[in-house]
């Protein structure tokens, strides 16, 4: 069954299942895509980076021949970077990406900056304090902790803190290795992403990003597009750009580019394992195509690789841990026999992923 219908008003009806098919071929996680991870990150339209090693299992997941020291060497060498960007978190992107993407988000920064501490900075110059913490992070790159002590000292009646937060809010910073390098870690020190990468800013039209979220999680709502991204107004940009629409089986004009792949809903998909964070179960307004009954993604501290969530039939289902030699396999449903020895077989390369040539135990739990 391909999922698709007509409705009177001419557009197309597309199922939860056809939805589910098209935002997984688009995330390649139906095949496993030969590229590059430079141009996978592209494609994907950045990856969520909170947790700094998420992306080398979102990378591994998704793409053919995938080592870690691919992507290590593209953050050492500065062709990708990781700084704040969409829903103001911390996004892995090309280094041309962040430089474009970067000043769409000012505003958005600045807003949450003034609604969570505009009072408790209220006596200090916005332009000479972004100015300092320019120059203290040009001389080197240096930790929140450490740029308020700094900044306090010029400032001395505003809590060191809110110095810190005010410099990552309206200054385009990024972080820098050995924070997000594979086998290493470090704190998450800052610098100007300018510096960094060694070009200005340059402003793209938000025409770009909304055509890149659709070609990674299309098709989708403009309450969709205006969830990953954190920006508004983004009806009349939809309306404007040369794109196919659709109807969700509730109702909602769905928006996507003409040529995107969409496969038929009985489209067979694999299990596959994704890190903390994934932007494949945050990008959407409405989850349904991927997530049953309203549950809500876990969203744990840690650095990325040693846990996350895993799909079946394309739907997440549950969870994994990665620690004391085993990968623990928490079902949120019981697995049919076919389904479990599959999660099984893609759990064993998962592990030998993140620990080559080492023991560990695999464990698929039962669903009480």
């Amino acid at each position: 069954m391909s999922g698709v219908g007509v409705v009177s008003s001419g557009r197309e009806v597309l199922s939860q299942r056809a939805l589910n098919r098209a935002t997984l071929a688009r995330q390649y996680l139906l095949d496993r895509a030969p590229v590059p991870a430079l141009d996978a990150i592209e494609h994907l339209a950045g990856m969520q980076s909170q947790a700094p090693l998420a992306p080398y299992v979102g990378l591994w997941t998704r793409l053919r021949d995938f080592g870690a020291a691919e992507l290590s060497a593209l953050t050492e060498e500065r062709q990708v970077v990781r700084l704040h960007l969409m829903r103001n978190t911390v996004h892995l992107v090309s280094a041309r990406d962040g430089l474009g993407w970067r000043p769409l988000f000012a505003p958005l920064h600045a807003a949450e900056f003034s609604a969570r501490f505009g009072r408790a900075a209220g006596a200090v110059n916005q332009d000479a304090l972004v100015a300092e913490a320019r120059r203290l992070l040009e001389e080197r790159p240096r930790t929140r902790g450490e740029l308020g002590a700094l900044l306090a000292r010029r400032w001395p009646d505003t809590h060191p803190s809110v110095l810190a937060f005010a410099a990552t809010h309206l200054v385009a910073l990024c972080q820098v290795p050995p924070r997000g390098v594979w086998g290493q870690n470090g704190p998450a020190a800052w610098t100007p992403a300018d510096t960094w990468l060694g070009a200005p800013l340059r402003t793209v039209a938000v025409d770009e990003l909304v055509l890149r979220y659709l070609g990674a999680f299309g098709p989708a709502t403009v309450a969709d597009i205006q969830l990953w991204s954190g920006l508004t107004r983004l009806r009349e940009v939809a309306e404007r750009l040369p794109l196919r629409t659709f109807r969700a089986e509730g109702g909602p004009v769905l928006y996507d580019l003409p040529g995107a792949p969409r496969p038929p809903g009985d489209t067979p998909a694999p299990p596959r394992f994704l890190p903390e964070y994934d932007n494949l179960l945050l990008s959407h307004k409405d989850r349904s195509r991927l997530i049953a009954g309203h549950r809500p993604v876990p969203l744990p501290p840690g650095n990325g690789a040693t846990g996350g969530t895993f799909l079946v039939d394309g739907m997440w289902q549950g969870t994994w841990q990665f620690r004391d030699r085993a990968l623990r396999i928490r079902p949120f449903v019981a697995l049919r026999a076919a389904d479990r020895e599959a999660v099984l077989a893609e759990a064993g390369r998962l592990s030998e992923f993140l620990a080559p040539g080492a023991s560990y135990d695999i464990i698929l739990e039962r669903h009480p």
